[in-house]
Protein backbone atom coordinates (compact mmCIF):
# COMPACT_ATOMS: atom_id res chain seq x y z
CA UNK A 1 0.00 0.00 0.00
CA UNK A 2 3.08 2.53 0.69
CA UNK A 3 4.27 1.57 -2.74
CA UNK A 4 1.00 2.47 -4.36
CA UNK A 5 0.53 5.77 -2.38
CA UNK A 6 4.11 6.65 -3.78
CA UNK A 7 5.80 6.65 0.15
CA UNK A 8 9.20 7.43 0.35
CA UNK A 9 11.17 3.90 0.83
CA UNK A 10 12.08 5.01 4.14
CA UNK A 11 8.67 4.59 5.33
CA UNK A 12 8.21 0.52 4.66
CA UNK A 13 10.89 0.18 7.73
CA UNK A 14 9.49 2.89 9.35
CA UNK A 15 6.14 0.76 9.08
CA UNK A 16 7.58 -1.44 11.66
CA UNK A 17 8.60 1.15 14.27
CA UNK A 18 4.70 2.11 14.40
CA UNK A 19 4.27 -1.31 15.22
CA UNK A 20 6.77 -1.90 17.98
CA UNK A 21 6.23 1.38 19.96
CA UNK A 22 2.86 0.05 21.16
CA UNK A 23 4.95 -3.25 22.98
CA UNK A 24 7.48 -0.61 24.26
CA UNK A 25 4.86 2.42 25.47
CA UNK A 26 2.33 -0.44 26.96
CA UNK A 27 4.81 -2.96 28.45
CA UNK A 28 4.20 -1.74 32.46
CA UNK A 29 0.83 -2.04 31.54
CA UNK A 30 -0.31 -5.32 29.20
CA UNK A 31 0.80 -7.68 31.58
CA UNK A 32 -1.03 -6.05 34.76
CA UNK A 33 -4.19 -5.85 32.25
CA UNK A 34 -3.99 -9.73 31.25
CA UNK A 35 -3.74 -10.38 34.52
CA UNK A 36 -6.38 -8.84 36.45
CA UNK A 37 -8.94 -10.06 33.52
CA UNK A 38 -10.09 -13.54 32.18
CA UNK A 39 -7.48 -14.11 29.30
CA UNK A 40 -9.84 -15.28 26.68
CA UNK A 41 -11.79 -11.91 27.72
CA UNK A 42 -8.12 -10.20 26.91
CA UNK A 43 -7.46 -11.86 24.10
CA UNK A 44 -10.92 -10.87 22.52
CA UNK A 45 -10.59 -6.89 23.47
CA UNK A 46 -6.86 -7.54 22.02
CA UNK A 47 -8.32 -9.38 18.16
CA UNK A 48 -10.79 -6.64 18.05
CA UNK A 49 -8.26 -3.72 18.29
CA UNK A 50 -6.43 -5.13 15.37
CA UNK A 51 -9.53 -5.50 13.64
CA UNK A 52 -10.36 -1.91 13.81
CA UNK A 53 -7.23 -1.24 12.69
CA UNK A 54 -7.40 -3.38 9.68
CA UNK A 55 -10.70 -1.32 9.27
CA UNK A 56 -9.10 1.79 9.64
CA UNK A 57 -6.58 0.67 6.60
CA UNK A 58 -9.50 -0.27 4.34
CA UNK A 59 -11.26 2.88 4.90
CA UNK A 60 -8.68 5.09 4.26
CA UNK A 61 -5.82 5.70 7.28
CA UNK A 62 -2.66 6.16 6.40
CA UNK A 63 -0.88 2.72 6.59
CA UNK A 64 1.94 3.82 9.67
CA UNK A 65 -1.25 5.02 11.65
CA UNK A 66 -3.93 1.74 10.82
CA UNK A 67 -0.47 -0.41 11.52
CA UNK A 68 0.11 1.25 14.87
CA UNK A 69 -3.49 0.74 15.76
CA UNK A 70 -2.88 -3.23 15.30
CA UNK A 71 0.13 -3.34 17.43
CA UNK A 72 -1.69 -1.73 20.18
CA UNK A 73 -4.15 -5.00 20.14
CA UNK A 74 -0.70 -7.27 19.57
CA UNK A 75 1.04 -5.74 22.80
CA UNK A 76 -2.07 -6.28 24.84
CA UNK A 77 -2.68 -10.17 23.37
CA UNK A 78 0.71 -11.41 24.07
CA UNK A 79 0.60 -11.79 27.62
CA UNK A 80 -2.52 -13.34 27.68
CA UNK A 81 -1.73 -15.80 24.96
CA UNK A 82 1.14 -17.34 27.09
CA UNK A 83 -0.51 -16.77 30.27
CA UNK A 84 -3.82 -18.62 29.67
CA UNK A 85 -1.56 -21.83 29.18
CA UNK A 86 -0.64 -22.09 33.01
CA UNK A 87 -4.42 -21.74 33.62
CA UNK A 88 -5.87 -23.96 31.34
CA UNK A 89 -3.58 -26.70 31.29
CA UNK A 90 -1.12 -28.89 33.98
CA UNK A 91 2.24 -28.42 34.75
CA UNK A 92 2.99 -32.04 32.52
CA UNK A 93 1.16 -30.71 29.02
CA UNK A 94 3.15 -27.13 29.02
CA UNK A 95 6.21 -27.70 27.30
CA UNK A 96 3.65 -29.70 24.21
CA UNK A 97 1.91 -26.65 24.73
CA UNK A 98 4.26 -24.36 24.34
CA UNK A 99 5.91 -26.78 21.05
CA UNK A 100 2.41 -26.37 19.46
CA UNK A 101 2.08 -22.42 20.33
CA UNK A 102 5.56 -21.78 18.64
CA UNK A 103 5.04 -24.57 15.90
CA UNK A 104 1.93 -22.59 14.59
CA UNK A 105 3.71 -19.21 15.30
CA UNK A 106 6.28 -20.24 12.71
CA UNK A 107 3.56 -21.65 10.66
CA UNK A 108 1.52 -18.49 10.60
CA UNK A 109 4.54 -16.51 9.41
CA UNK A 110 5.59 -18.76 6.28
CA UNK A 111 2.37 -19.45 5.34
CA UNK A 112 2.21 -14.90 5.76
CA UNK A 113 4.53 -14.36 3.62
CA UNK A 114 3.88 -16.72 0.50
CA UNK A 115 0.15 -16.34 0.72
CA UNK A 116 0.44 -12.70 1.59
CA UNK A 117 2.83 -11.72 -0.88
CA UNK A 118 0.80 -13.38 -3.24
CA UNK A 119 -2.36 -11.67 -2.38
CA UNK A 120 -0.79 -8.42 -2.41
CA UNK A 121 0.06 -8.23 -6.00
CA UNK A 122 -3.24 -9.54 -7.59
CA UNK A 123 -5.52 -7.54 -5.77
CA UNK A 124 -4.41 -5.07 -2.45
CA UNK A 125 -7.99 -3.93 -1.77
CA UNK A 126 -8.90 -7.86 -1.24
CA UNK A 127 -6.02 -8.90 0.65
CA UNK A 128 -6.82 -5.67 3.16
CA UNK A 129 -9.94 -7.41 3.30
CA UNK A 130 -9.10 -10.74 3.71
CA UNK A 131 -6.50 -9.94 6.77
CA UNK A 132 -9.48 -7.45 8.40
CA UNK A 133 -11.72 -10.90 8.69
CA UNK A 134 -9.40 -13.04 10.16
CA UNK A 135 -8.88 -10.56 13.12
CA UNK A 136 -12.55 -10.41 13.60
CA UNK A 137 -12.67 -14.37 13.47
CA UNK A 138 -10.23 -14.33 15.94
CA UNK A 139 -12.13 -12.49 18.24
CA UNK A 140 -15.02 -14.54 17.34
CA UNK A 141 -13.28 -17.91 18.78
CA UNK A 142 -12.00 -15.87 21.92
CA UNK A 143 -15.66 -15.34 22.91
CA UNK A 144 -15.50 -19.34 23.29
CA UNK A 145 -12.37 -19.64 25.29
CA UNK A 146 -13.14 -21.05 29.14
CA UNK A 147 -13.37 -17.81 31.88
CA UNK A 148 -11.25 -19.06 34.91
CA UNK A 149 -10.73 -17.88 37.77
CA UNK A 150 -8.27 -14.89 38.55
CA UNK A 151 -5.06 -15.96 40.39
CA UNK A 152 -2.64 -12.87 39.83
CA UNK A 153 -4.13 -9.12 40.64
CA UNK A 154 -1.65 -5.93 41.55
CA UNK A 155 -2.40 -4.89 45.06
CA UNK A 156 -2.98 -1.56 44.08
CA UNK A 157 -4.09 0.09 40.52
CA UNK A 158 -1.98 3.26 40.02
CA UNK A 159 0.05 4.19 37.86
CA UNK A 160 3.18 5.42 40.37
CA UNK A 161 2.83 1.50 41.64
CA UNK A 162 2.41 -0.02 38.24
CA UNK A 163 5.31 1.56 36.97
CA UNK A 164 7.62 0.99 40.30
CA UNK A 165 6.56 -2.51 40.02
CA UNK A 166 7.59 -2.96 36.49
CA UNK A 167 10.92 -0.97 36.83
CA UNK A 168 11.92 -3.64 39.82
CA UNK A 169 10.77 -6.33 37.52
CA UNK A 170 13.27 -4.95 34.69
CA UNK A 171 16.41 -4.30 37.12
CA UNK A 172 15.95 -7.87 38.89
CA UNK A 173 16.26 -9.74 35.66
CA UNK A 174 19.21 -7.70 34.13
CA UNK A 175 21.00 -8.03 37.09
CA UNK A 176 20.87 -11.99 37.31
CA UNK A 177 23.47 -12.91 35.50
CA UNK A 178 21.53 -15.85 33.26
CA UNK A 179 18.86 -13.85 33.12
CA UNK A 180 21.36 -10.63 31.74
CA UNK A 181 22.89 -12.96 28.86
CA UNK A 182 19.58 -14.91 27.48
CA UNK A 183 18.26 -11.47 27.82
CA UNK A 184 20.61 -10.00 25.65
CA UNK A 185 20.79 -12.48 23.42
CA UNK A 186 16.83 -12.51 22.92
CA UNK A 187 16.71 -9.03 22.27
CA UNK A 188 18.96 -9.35 19.86
CA UNK A 189 18.02 -11.99 18.04
CA UNK A 190 14.15 -9.93 17.76
CA UNK A 191 15.77 -6.80 16.67
CA UNK A 192 18.12 -8.46 13.75
CA UNK A 193 15.29 -11.08 12.54
CA UNK A 194 12.51 -8.59 12.07
CA UNK A 195 15.38 -6.00 10.60
CA UNK A 196 16.53 -8.45 8.64
CA UNK A 197 13.18 -9.56 7.09
CA UNK A 198 13.46 -5.47 5.75
CA UNK A 199 17.14 -6.08 4.39
CA UNK A 200 16.65 -8.82 2.42
CA UNK A 201 13.42 -7.68 0.84
CA UNK A 202 15.46 -4.65 -0.41
CA UNK A 203 18.62 -7.13 -0.94
CA UNK A 204 16.86 -9.19 -3.33
CA UNK A 205 15.06 -6.33 -5.37
CA UNK A 206 18.86 -5.52 -6.29
CA UNK A 207 21.45 -8.38 -6.04
CA UNK A 208 18.40 -10.87 -7.66
CA UNK A 209 16.04 -8.37 -9.66
CA UNK A 210 13.18 -9.67 -7.30
CA UNK A 211 9.72 -8.20 -6.71
CA UNK A 212 8.10 -7.60 -3.80
CA UNK A 213 6.09 -11.18 -3.88
CA UNK A 214 9.21 -13.01 -4.83
CA UNK A 215 11.61 -11.23 -1.96
CA UNK A 216 8.89 -11.73 0.39
CA UNK A 217 8.52 -15.80 -0.67
CA UNK A 218 12.18 -15.73 -0.10
CA UNK A 219 12.32 -14.85 3.74
CA UNK A 220 10.40 -17.58 4.05
CA UNK A 221 12.90 -19.58 3.99
CA UNK A 222 14.41 -17.81 7.38
CA UNK A 223 10.85 -18.74 8.91
CA UNK A 224 11.53 -22.54 7.95
CA UNK A 225 14.95 -22.94 9.04
CA UNK A 226 14.28 -21.22 12.58
CA UNK A 227 11.66 -23.64 12.95
CA UNK A 228 14.54 -26.60 12.26
CA UNK A 229 16.84 -24.79 13.97
CA UNK A 230 14.30 -24.85 17.02
CA UNK A 231 13.70 -28.41 16.75
CA UNK A 232 17.49 -29.22 17.08
CA UNK A 233 17.70 -27.01 19.60
CA UNK A 234 14.80 -28.63 21.62
CA UNK A 235 16.59 -32.45 20.97
CA UNK A 236 19.87 -31.97 21.57
CA UNK A 237 20.31 -28.56 23.94
CA UNK A 238 19.35 -29.10 27.95
CA UNK A 239 18.77 -25.93 30.28
CA UNK A 240 21.73 -26.42 32.19
CA UNK A 241 23.54 -25.93 28.72
CA UNK A 242 21.74 -23.60 26.62
CA UNK A 243 24.33 -20.37 26.83
CA UNK A 244 26.68 -22.82 25.29
CA UNK A 245 25.18 -22.17 21.74
CA UNK A 246 26.68 -18.64 22.13
CA UNK A 247 28.88 -19.08 18.70
CA UNK A 248 26.09 -20.10 16.44
CA UNK A 249 24.94 -16.32 16.95
CA UNK A 250 28.54 -15.15 16.10
CA UNK A 251 28.53 -17.63 12.90
CA UNK A 252 25.05 -15.86 11.25
CA UNK A 253 26.57 -12.39 11.26
CA UNK A 254 29.13 -13.97 8.94
CA UNK A 255 26.70 -15.72 7.07
CA UNK A 256 24.70 -12.33 6.73
CA UNK A 257 27.45 -10.48 5.43
CA UNK A 258 27.98 -13.14 2.71
CA UNK A 259 25.07 -12.25 0.53
CA UNK A 260 27.19 -9.25 -0.66
CA UNK A 261 28.35 -12.38 -2.80
CA UNK A 262 24.96 -13.67 -4.11
CA UNK A 263 23.59 -13.15 -7.52
CA UNK A 264 21.69 -16.88 -7.58
CA UNK A 265 18.17 -17.29 -6.23
CA UNK A 266 18.79 -20.34 -5.25
CA UNK A 267 22.55 -19.98 -3.38
CA UNK A 268 20.23 -16.92 -1.55
CA UNK A 269 17.44 -19.09 -0.42
CA UNK A 270 19.70 -22.12 0.75
CA UNK A 271 22.11 -19.28 2.72
CA UNK A 272 18.78 -17.84 4.34
CA UNK A 273 17.60 -21.11 5.10
CA UNK A 274 20.97 -21.84 7.68
CA UNK A 275 20.61 -18.31 8.55
CA UNK A 276 17.17 -19.38 9.88
CA UNK A 277 18.93 -22.87 10.86
CA UNK A 278 21.55 -20.74 13.14
CA UNK A 279 18.89 -18.45 14.84
CA UNK A 280 16.85 -21.22 15.85
CA UNK A 281 19.33 -22.80 17.47
CA UNK A 282 20.79 -20.50 19.22
CA UNK A 283 17.53 -18.76 20.70
CA UNK A 284 15.02 -21.40 21.41
CA UNK A 285 17.49 -22.58 24.31
CA UNK A 286 18.58 -19.13 25.49
CA UNK A 287 14.97 -18.16 25.72
CA UNK A 288 13.89 -21.34 27.82
CA UNK A 289 16.32 -20.00 29.92
CA UNK A 290 14.95 -16.66 30.40
CA UNK A 291 11.91 -17.95 30.78
CA UNK A 292 12.85 -20.27 33.81
CA UNK A 293 14.73 -17.57 34.79
CA UNK A 294 11.96 -14.99 35.05
CA UNK A 295 9.55 -17.25 36.42
CA UNK A 296 11.70 -17.88 39.78
CA UNK A 297 12.47 -14.51 39.77
CA UNK A 298 9.78 -12.40 39.22
CA UNK A 299 6.97 -14.85 37.72
CA UNK A 300 5.72 -15.30 34.86
CA UNK A 301 3.41 -12.34 33.59
CA UNK A 302 6.31 -9.85 34.82
CA UNK A 303 9.00 -11.46 33.11
CA UNK A 304 6.86 -11.69 29.32
CA UNK A 305 6.41 -8.08 30.12
CA UNK A 306 10.00 -7.11 30.26
CA UNK A 307 10.94 -9.67 28.13
CA UNK A 308 8.58 -7.78 25.34
CA UNK A 309 10.24 -4.38 26.87
CA UNK A 310 13.84 -5.37 25.53
CA UNK A 311 12.84 -7.34 22.42
CA UNK A 312 11.13 -4.92 20.62
CA UNK A 313 13.06 -2.34 22.08
CA UNK A 314 16.06 -4.22 20.13
CA UNK A 315 13.35 -3.72 17.18
CA UNK A 316 12.79 0.15 17.20
CA UNK A 317 16.11 0.88 17.46
CA UNK A 318 17.99 -1.36 14.48
CA UNK A 319 14.82 -0.91 12.52
CA UNK A 320 15.14 2.93 13.08
CA UNK A 321 19.15 3.03 12.58
CA UNK A 322 17.89 0.64 8.85
CA UNK A 323 15.84 3.20 8.48
CA UNK A 324 18.35 6.22 8.73
CA UNK A 325 20.78 4.65 6.39
CA UNK A 326 17.97 3.73 3.89
CA UNK A 327 17.03 7.58 3.89
CA UNK A 328 21.12 8.42 3.47
CA UNK A 329 20.99 6.10 0.42
CA UNK A 330 23.72 3.92 1.50
CA UNK A 331 23.73 1.11 -0.82
CA UNK A 332 22.30 -2.24 0.08
CA UNK A 333 25.73 -4.09 0.45
CA UNK A 334 27.06 -1.68 2.76
CA UNK A 335 23.81 -2.01 4.53
CA UNK A 336 24.04 -5.69 4.77
CA UNK A 337 27.76 -5.71 5.94
CA UNK A 338 27.23 -3.43 8.73
CA UNK A 339 24.40 -5.29 9.83
CA UNK A 340 26.02 -8.62 9.43
CA UNK A 341 29.24 -6.61 11.69
CA UNK A 342 27.14 -5.46 14.36
CA UNK A 343 25.77 -8.98 14.80
CA UNK A 344 28.81 -10.31 15.30
CA UNK A 345 30.46 -7.97 17.21
CA UNK A 346 26.96 -8.00 19.59
CA UNK A 347 27.36 -11.74 20.20
CA UNK A 348 30.96 -12.16 20.66
CA UNK A 349 30.54 -9.27 23.23
CA UNK A 350 27.66 -11.69 25.12
CA UNK A 351 29.68 -14.36 24.76
CA UNK A 352 32.50 -12.83 26.34
CA UNK A 353 29.98 -11.30 29.08
CA UNK A 354 29.00 -15.24 29.86
CA UNK A 355 32.85 -16.28 30.47
CA UNK A 356 33.46 -13.31 33.03
CA UNK A 357 30.53 -14.64 34.91
CA UNK A 358 31.87 -18.26 34.85
CA UNK A 359 34.99 -17.12 36.18
CA UNK A 360 33.53 -15.11 38.72
CA UNK A 361 31.15 -17.81 39.44
CA UNK A 362 33.93 -20.40 39.95
CA UNK A 363 36.17 -17.98 42.37
CA UNK A 364 32.84 -17.86 44.50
Amino acid sequence: MLQQLNAPDWHEPLLLQFFVISYIVLAPFVGSFADAHPKGRVMFISNAIKFIGGLSMILGMPPLYAYGIVGIGAAAYSPAKYGILTELLPPSKLVSANGWMEGSTVMAIILGAIIGGKFASINLQAALIAITAMYLAAAIFNIFIPKLPIDHTLPKKNLFYIFTDFYRSFIALWKDPQGQVSLSVTTLFWGAGATLRLVVIAWAAIALGFGLESATQLTAAVAVGIALGSIIAARYITLENSVKVLPAGILMGVLVMAMVWITEWHIAGALLFVIGVLSGFFVVPLNALLQHRGHLLIGAGHSIAVQNFNENLGILVMSGAYTLMVKANLHINHIVVIFGLFVIISMSMINRLYRKHIQIASKL
